[in-house]
């Protein structure tokens, strides 16, 4: 119960709250918090990848964990997080965001949508082995790598 209520609370902070925050606060803040977002993703992945892989071993419950934290993090609204002004072209040497996703956000919210669709369908087999899990995993990664090809630089 107290995850669900913590979950709601999180998921409700960028509706209510998080875009008056993202209208007073700099460029560069916002790009920071958009990096630390991406950076959870990842490390929920990472964790995911090595036991699809079979880099480390499989273990259904942290599988099923992992996912769920992945779950929460795709429900996250994230719009408040890319403010004008927080490109690449705009905060040189502090994020790779490409101006692209300001030029065709319909797509970039398309490809969002297709990671929150994967990363459901992670979380109804993470826990059935790791074949189940590596097939999935790979949906997922496949449209991380469909958003970075287009709206991502490769360095900063």
């Amino acid at each position: 119960m107290r995850k669900s209520i913590v979950t709601a609370a999180a998921l409700a902070f960028p509706v209510l709250i998080a875009p008056a925050l993202a209208q007073a606060a700099e460029p560069a803040d916002i790009a920071a918090a958009r990096i630390g977002y991406f950076s959870l993703v990842n490390l929920e992945m990472g964790g995911l990848a090595a036991m699809a892989k079979g880099e480390a071993p499989y273990d259904a419950d942290r599988a099923k964990a992992l996912a769920g934290d992945l779950g929460t993090l795709s429900e996250y609204l994230h719009d408040d997080l890319l403010a004008p002004g927080t490109s690449n072209a705009d905060l040189a040497g502090k994020t790779r965001a490409l101006p692209a996703i300001w030029e065709q956000t319909d797509d970039y919210r398309a490809k969002g949508m297709a990671f929150r669709e994967a990363v459901a369908g992670l979380n109804e087999v993470a826990g059935q082995g790791q074949e189940a899990l590596a097939a999935a995993v790979g949906k997922v990664g496949g449209t991380c790598k469909a958003c970075h090809d287009s709206y991502r630089a490769k360095d900063f």
